[in-house]
């Protein structure tokens, strides 16, 4: 029976680089791995999902194209050839990932399923698809799956969900999507770009029900002006194969009638087959494992990184997972869970996040607030994307951002400027009294801070 220093269960944005620095520490490890590496950001997340949404923004611009002078002709999406794309990219990225585990100096990569069979007196004993092997500590790498709903006749169906959406090479004619998260937001308007008549469905009061009811009203309605339908306040009671594809019954009696069904609700973490009741690690209601700043579990030498661990659920966290375990294995244990966590939903234009929302802060702080409208920015008027907003919070007593949202072209990539100011703890002046390039986005950035004094 092999005995390693460190078994990492599940090679995700996390686990593989943790296996690497652990191993160049000098430490005897392996990285188990059932499916592929790279996890869901690799194989059928951030990576393929980002290409999908570049080549619907591009079908998108094209039919933009007379509004700034230019005649294309009719624009035609070769919707076979852009979920190749997509594939060939992520795939790519797989491949470079496979050939890291190749060199000498590599882990020990394990295929196949993980699961504890006892506790020792110096570690863990687990079995790989039947292999036994033994370990001082185990990180828990797993991650989460599509949260299935209670749906009458939904097991009868052939739905779409975050996991298989890249195995589908026909452009579906009507597409219901069911749940107006964050993937259902940017699969709705992708599949919309690039052809699909589209429905969505949310039984919440608004889409993006994590965000201030005014930036998810302003994504409602730039969805809406590209002809996307949407049900608010709605359940989906139960779904039925037809002929031409699926009929769903929804509350108030109502009936639609779809090509395909996507059904984008959540995510679940993948706790349930690792049989962490034989070594007695402590699950919380939702089958998340509980952990402390550093991510250590209730059970001695057993780590959880990653979505099992509940909090966030990002590629870029799990990353950064990955450094709080360095940190506590290697180095003076100062990186924790305490930190700054930004996130971006890449609609378009995309949602930038940092910090608290509006209705979050005010729980807690006296708070001022300001928002800036697109339209008033001289760089996206040039460029003619002038759809959605800057809206920040600030504490009113230090003058310190709480939070921050861009709703805007490259929102994702212009809130960096107040992570940066956020993970520096200083006053929102700091950036006010800067002087940003002209013509920029940026100062949107600049101009709503002004708006806050």
């Amino acid at each position: 029976m092999d005995t390693f220093d460190v078994l990492i269960i599940g090679a995700g944005q996390g686990g593989i680089p943790l296996a690497m620095t652990l191993k160049n520490a000098g430490k005897r490890v392996a990285l188990a791995e059932k499916a592929q590496l790279g996890g869901s950001c690799v194989n059928w997340g951030c990576t393929p999902t980002k290409a999908f949404v570049t080549s619907a923004k591009h079908a998108h611009e094209a039919r933009r194209a007379q509004e700034y002078g230019v005649q294309v002709g009719e624009v035609e999406v070769d919707f076979a050839a852009v979920m190749k794309r997509a594939r060939d990219i992520s795939n790519t990225s797989l491949k470079g990932l496979q050939e890291s585990f190749e060199k000498d100096e590599a882990p020990t990569l394990l295929r196949g399923h993980a699961k504890f069979t006892r506790k020792t007196d110096d570690g863990f004993e687990l079995e790989i698809d039947g292999t036994r092997v033994a370990a001082k500590q185990v990180v828990l790498n797993t991650g989460s799956s599509a949260r299935m709903p209670d749906i009458d006749g939904l097991e009868s169906v052939d739905y779409i969900d975050a996991r298989n959406w890249l195995d589908n090479d026909t452009l579906p004619e009507h597409l219901a999507i069911l749940g107006g998260g964050y993937i259902g937001l940017e699969m709705s308007q992708a599949y919309r770009r690039l052809g699909s008549k589209v429905t969505l469905i949310e039984t919440g009061e608004q889409l993006a029900a994590k965000e201030d009811k005014d930036i998810a009203e302003a994504i409602q309605d730039i969805l809406e002006d590209e002809g996307i339908e949407v049900h608010l306040n709605t359940e989906l009671k139960s779904v039925e194969k037809t002929s031409d594809g699926v009929r769903l019954e929804l509350s108030g009696s109502k009936t639609l009638e779809a090509s395909h069904l996507f059904v984008a609700v959540g995510r679940v973490p993948n706790t349930d087959e690792l049989e962490l009741d034989k070594i007695g690690v402590a699950l919380d209601d939702k089958g998340y494992t509980e952990v402390d700043k550093q991510l250590k579990t209730n059970i001695e030498g057993i780590w959880a990184m990653g979505d099992i661990r509940g909090g966030p659920m990002f590629t870029h966290t799990s990353y950064d997972d990955f450094r709080v375990i360095r940190s506590a294995m290697l180095g003076d244990g100062s990186h924790t869970t305490e930190r700054v966590i930004p996130y971006g939903m890449f609609t378009d234009p995309q949602l930038g996040r940092v910090g608290k929302t509006e209705s979050e802060a005010r729980k807690d702080h006296s708070v001022r607030v300001a928002t800036y409208d697109m339209s008033r920015s001289g760089k996206a008027a040039e460029t003619g994307q002038t759809r959605g907003c800057v809206k920040v919070v600030a504490d009113e007593k230090t003058n310190k951002l709480l939070g921050a949202a861009v709703l805007a072209a490259e929102g994702a990539e212009l809130v960096h400027t107040y992570i940066a100011l956020m993970n520096a703890d200083a006053p929102y002046k700091v950036y006010e009294n800067a002087i940003p390039i002209h013509p920029t986005y940026n100062e949107a950035l600049h101009s709503v801070l002004k708006d806050l004094d």
